[in-house]
């Protein structure tokens, strides 16, 4: 993937040009003083990159079945109760 650096007032004052670069395929890197802050994607890239997130995430019964297992022991607390009279 190419990729083009804009300042973010070259970004503001060419909007156009820098949705149509991204539309065709080449990501578009913002800067804010000199430092990368922000890509613009095309919507085709942006969700292949959410299915990539989505295919690594673990679902939330693997992360219930990777939790330790218990082996049914626990320490009890010897507590005393209190009078509520």
């Amino acid at each position: 993937m190419q990729t083009k650096q804009w300042s973010l007032q070259d970004a503001k004052n060419k909007f156009s040009a820098v949705v149509d670069a991204a539309q065709q395929g080449k990501a578009q890197v913002i800067t804010r003083r000199g430092v990368p802050s922000a890509v613009v994607l095309s919507i085709e890239e942006f969700e292949k990159f959410q299915r990539f997130e989505a295919a690594q995430s673990p679902s939330f019964i693997d992360h219930l079945l990777s939790m330790p297992a218990d082996d049914g022991e626990f320490e009890r607390l010897d507590v005393q109760l209190r009078d509520f009279e």
